[in-house]
C-alpha cells in the first residue's frame, strides 16, 4: 500500500518536469545545433590535415632511396669536367 502511494506521489509531483523537459527538448536541441555544426566542421578539417600529412610521409618514404642515391628529380646537377 506505501508503495502505491509513493507511486502515486512521484507521479503528481514529477509531471510538470516532464511536461517541461518535453517542451525545452527541441529548444535545447535547436540552440546546441550550432555547436555541432561546428564539431563536424572541425571534424572533416582535421581529418584532411591527417590525410595530407599521411600522404606527404608516404611520399617521403617512397622518395628516400631516390633521393639517397641522388637519381630523378631529386638529383642535384653535377659539374662537368
Amino acid at each position: 500500500m506505501i508503495k502505491l502511494l509513493l507511486c502515486c506521489l512521484l507521479f503528481t509531483l514529477c509531471w510538470p518536469l516532464a511536461l517541461l523537459a518535453l517542451a525545452a527538448l527541441p529548444v535545447i536541441w535547436l540552440i546546441s545545433l550550432p555547436f555541432r555544426l561546428l564539431g563536424l566542421l572541425f571534424h572533416g578539417v582535421f581529418s584532411i590535415a591527417v590525410f595530407a600529412v599521411g600522404l606527404w610521409l608516404v611520399w617521403t618514404i617512397l622518395t628516400l632511396p631516390f633521393r639517397l642515391l641522388g637519381l630523378g628529380p631529386f638529383a642535384q646537377p653535377r659539374a662537368v669536367l
